[in-house]
């Protein structure tokens, strides 16, 4: 029976570093999405192919911020590409500055369909959706669910997906299960919530469910620091895209990204301005490159 702990996405071979699209918008000040992802990829050995979605001059918690939606020129970015004959192992998307951006990802599952299909949707927290996402927005997002080789949903997100309301982040493992459910029904190979924290307790946990596996849904907890900082979303999956891709299980790339954001985390508030700069990264790197020792 299939489960997160047997299920091995990638297998490196010798020398060869694969090519991942990262498809995340580009923030000039703030620790979050290519802002991480590229050094977290390239740390495990990962040909990082960036196609921006937006171009940010400041993350969205900051109180003003400067957009460019990147819409316009996706089409010819692509284009180049396949003129040059580009060759894609992965596709990881996350956050996205327009609906209509979801078909030049579908675009990309077209033309390099054997390439693994990693989807962060990112869309809000808390219960809410951030500040530059749509109804229209969230509802293209869910196209992406189907055929994902990974879905990394928090439980907002996973809300907004499935129509399961959001109740809070202390929620029961039959809530859990409804939620894991419903994301695997919607055509998602394998799926890891993120986020549930019971009230009175130090601990985060985080669940994986693969399609067509023993039905329970796996459990990895990790500590939960006092604090939250912005980018953590964007650390843990781009930890959990180089674990996979060094040839490690769902379930342990779910580990790793646990551990490698605590640990991060930690590092953050000797830094100035750390809880709206974001997640100080920096210093794990070594971490991710321990992966292919």
């Amino acid at each position: 029976m299939n489960n997160a702990s047997n299920l091995y996405l990638y297998k490196r071979e010798g020398g060869y570093l694969p090519r991942v699209a990262a498809v995340h918008d580009l923030c000039g000040y703030g620790k979050c999405s290519l802002g991480v992802a590229i050094p977290v990829l390239s740390a495990a050995g990962i040909d990082v192919c960036p196609v921006p979605t937006s171009l940010f001059s400041a993350h969205t918690r900051f109180p003003k911020f400067y957009m460019h939606d990147t819409t316009p020129m996706l089409t010819d970015y692509l284009d180049a590409w396949r003129e040059e004959g580009i060759e894609l192992d992965g596709i990881y998307s996350g956050f996205l500055g327009s609906a209509e951006q979801v078909d030049a990802i579908l675009r990309l599952y077209r033309e390099y369909p054997k390439a693994l299909r990693i989807v962060d949707p990112v869309m809000g927290d808390g219960g809410s959706k951030y500040p530059t996402y749509t109804d229209e927005m969230c509802e293209a997002t869910k196209g992406l669910v189907d055929g994902a080789d990974v879905l990394t949903p928090n439980l907002t997100e996973a809300s907004i997906i499935t129509g399961i309301p959001y109740e809070s982040q202390d929620v029961d493992e039959k809530y859990v299960r409804c939620m894991m459910d419903a994301l695997l029904g919607m055509g998602a190979k394998s799926v890891v919530l993120k986020g549930v924290v019971h009230e009175g307790e130090a601990v985060i946990r985080n669940y994986v469910a693969v399609s067509g596996g023993n039905g329970e849904p796996e459990e990895v907890s990790g500590e939960l620091l006092p604090y939250m900082l912005h980018g953590t979303g964007d650390l843990f999956a781009s930890g959990l895209t180089a674990a996979i891709y060094a040839g490690l299980s769902l379930y342990e790339a779910v580990e790793f990204a646990c551990k490698l954001v605590r640990d991060a985390m930690r590092i953050t508030p000797d830094q100035p301005d750390y809880q709206v700069r974001g997640v100080s990264f920096e210093s794990v790197l070594g971490d991710v490159t321990a992966l292919l020792a």
